[in-house]
């Protein structure tokens, strides 16, 4: 977690640079396939997390049936 603290210290005109420098190095056609792959890959993600989380309250669950 602590990698991610330099993000906190962007400002206005570093985010207009980086936004730049990706629009120069992907092209204008690329993004919205990019962002759309990005998309994807976050909410199967977010299903992987929500499966894990719903087998673990179902074992949980089983535990106390069975006591």
């Amino acid at each position: 977690m602590n990698e991610l603290l330099f993000l906190g210290n962007l400002g206005t005109g570093e985010i207009v640079i980086i936004a730049i420098v990706v629009l120069l190095l992907f092209g204008g056609k690329k993004i919205p396939e990019l962002m759309k792959g990005i998309g994807k890959g976050v909410k199967n993600f977010k299903d992987g997390v929500k499966g894990l989380e719903d087998d673990i309250k179902l074992d949980d669950n089983n535990d106390t049936d069975k006591k």
